[in-house]
């Protein structure tokens, strides 16, 4: 059974500040080179990583920092010789969030481009309609790596096989929000979600959670995918107000939920909401910072977001220091394919230091393989994956009953336009 283990912020985040990035990159040490790699570039055959997210839409910026930071260090890798002499390269198509096209682009990966393994692909409506792609490819050996999504469906029978997650779930997110609230007297938790597969995941990991503490849903409203901030979502804060709700679990992308806080601060309802990691933390907090500074409210006083990789400000960690190092150095571009217009990148954060773990975790892989490189090899690779040093003070390991490495969840508010651990709770003490 997989562990759901829900560990504080550590100590050393408590000091350090998780600035609110602002198109700003951040410094760092200069990183090592991987001792393995042969000198030179690689110039060997692409290995090639398929990858299929939103880089358009209201979610883009999600699919476009997870893309940056996976490419953070797959370019340092392919500086200095890739895997074997082949360089690793993401073969990106936008499907905007949308399932429909995320299908296309899956057989387009799988058939055209050859892609050795799906990789980065973003959201539980898109991810859970590709699944049974993989049984259809089963002739191909083809495996899922590290999807931007903590649902169920990829983790249970029929698929789990096929799937090898890095984060943690959302159960394991929604365990821990829930259980950090009613430790401060707030028990009537009520849901805003998305009204889709990923809403009604995060939605049934909350049910689950009060369950455990013999509580059940204050209230639920929900918004369409696809919803912009400059849409009014007024009903579903009336809804969960009028319920009497004490505490809100947000389960959706950075511009619904934006819009859903703004309009709760402009109704003059102080209530603490929180977001799951999918949300896009920065991305919402600049949208609501920016609404701040027009109107001269306060809409992040009462946020706080669960994550599921530490703090990108700790500079104990290894893979923190290497990771704001190369984004620095190298500043990685979104793909061509990316819808950039009006979007500012961000510098470090925290869906681009998840696809930059993401690809050091999928290189490793690569070069636990004996031989050719191919689809049949990936999965042993994987599995022999034992409490490996990711530098995140957290070693991973992966097998044959598990295909989950990380439980972990950690915490975050925001402290005058600031991303601070949120590490005491008692401020929302009802």
């Amino acid at each position: 059974m997989r562990r759901r283990t829900v560990l504080p912020v550590a100590a050393a985040l408590v000091v350090a500040a998780l600035t609110v990035v602002l198109g700003a990159a951040a410094g760092g040490h200069r990183a090592t080179t991987q001792k393995n790699n042969p000198p030179g570039p690689a110039t060997g055959p692409p290995i090639v990583l398929g990858m299929s997210a939103a880089f358009s839409g209201p979610s883009r910026g999600l699919g476009i920092e997870l893309y940056r930071g996976s490419m953070a260090y797959l370019d340092e890798v392919n500086a200095h010789g890739g895997v074997n002499g082949r360089p690793v390269v993401i073969k990106a198509y936008d499907d905007g969030y949308n399932p429909a096209p995320a299908i296309y682009n899956t057989i387009r990966l799988i058939e055209q481009d050859h892609a050795l393994v799906l990789f980065d692909y973003v959201g539980t409506p898109t991810v859970t309609r590709v699944l049974p792609l993989l049984k259809k490819y089963a002739d191909k050996s083809i495996l899922m790596f590290s999807p931007f999504s903590g649902a169920e469906p990829q983790r249970e029978p029929p698929y789990e096989s096929l799937v090898f997650n890095l984060r943690a779930s959302y159960r394991d997110e929604t365990y821990g929000l829930v259980d950090r609230f009613v430790s401060i007297g707030r028990k009537r938790i009520a849901v805003f979600y998305q009204a889709d597969a990923y809403g009604r995941s995060g939605w049934d990991g909350v049910r689950r959670a009060l369950a455990a503490h013999g509580l059940s849903l204050a209230a639920e409203a929900t918004y369409s995918r696809g919803t912009r901030y400059t849409t009014h979502l007024t009903e579903q804060v009336d809804i969960l107000r009028r319920a009497n709700a004490d505490a809100v679990i947000a389960v959706g992308s950075y511009a619904a939920c934006a819009a859903f806080i703004r309009d709760a601060v402009d109704a003059g309802w102080k209530v603490p909401i929180a977001n799951l990691s999918f949300v896009g933390t920065e991305n919402m907090v600049n949208l609501l910072v920016k609404e701040g500074q027009h109107t001269g409210r306060d809409y992040t006083s009462d946020l706080v977001n669960s994550e599921v990789v530490p703090s990108y400000e700790d500079l104990t960690l290894p893979a923190v220091v290497q990771y704001r190092d190369l984004m620095k150095q190298d500043h990685p571009s979104p793909p061509a394919i990316a819808d950039v217009k009006g979007y500012d990148l961000l510098g470090d954060n925290f869906a681009g230091f998840e696809g930059f773990l993401n690809a050091k975790v999928m290189v490793e892989a690569l070069r636990r393989i004996q031989g050719d490189i191919v689809p049949a090899k990936l999965a042993a690779a994987f599995e022999s994956i034992h409490d490996f040093d990711l530098g995140i003070d957290a070693p991973i390991s992966f097998g044959p009953s598990q295909h989950q490495a990380l439980q972990y969840v950690y915490y975050v508010h925001v402290d005058h336009g600031r991303l601070m651990p949120a590490v005491d709770w008692t401020r929302w003490t009802k």
